[in-house]
């Protein structure tokens, strides 16, 4: 069982839920630097199965950032995002502009409390869990909540926007 290492203070994700009231289990671990998959460290340190693990991505289409959310075992399908939205074309966003729009480190973004509310788009699987993971605003730290609760916090929707690697 992985340590529990509590956060010394709230991300901006957990100020966001708190304020929503929304419901959240704050689920911290060791996090290896090491790691080159930080969604599949988070679902092996915290015990979880992958398939309820969730990486958030963020991604340009047609020029605007769209961020869309899949399981961490999967890839996003960049086609499938883009007509979720409406869009044409999609293609991921350059790092260092989602750290900047979000406010979040690459491996610690969360699609909650982040400094620019962009479109999001959860993959439809996430309904087939009574919970899932996110990045709670860190490298090392998830939150577990409702896929429904995610949505109404991220003002989001869902759509088939996961495919296999």
């Amino acid at each position: 069982m992985a340590k529990r290492a509590e956060p010394a203070a709230g991300t901006p994700a957990t100020i966001a839920l708190t304020g929503a009231g929304i419901a959240f289990v704050p689920r911290a671990y060791d996090h290896d630097p090491r790691a080159a998959a930080f969604g599949l460290e988070a679902a092996e340190k915290l015990g979880v199965e992958a398939e309820r693990v969730f990486k958030t991505l963020l991604a340009s289409v047609d020029g605007a950032l769209v961020v869309g959310i899949v399981p961490v075992a999967e890839q996003l399908d960049l086609k499938a995002l883009a007509q979720a939205v409406g869009g044409k074309r999609a293609e991921m966003a350059d790092p260092a502009l989602a750290e900047r729009k979000t406010g979040y480190v690459l491996g610690g973004i969360s699609p909650i409390g982040q400094k620019t509310t962009l479109p999001t788009v959860l993959d439809e699987t996430a309904i087939l869990f009574e919970s899932i993971l996110v990045s709670g605003g860190r490298r090392g730290f998830d939150l577990e909540l409702a896929p429904d609760d995610l949505l109404r916090a991220t003002g989001g929707s869902y759509a088939p926007i996961a495919r296999s690697r």
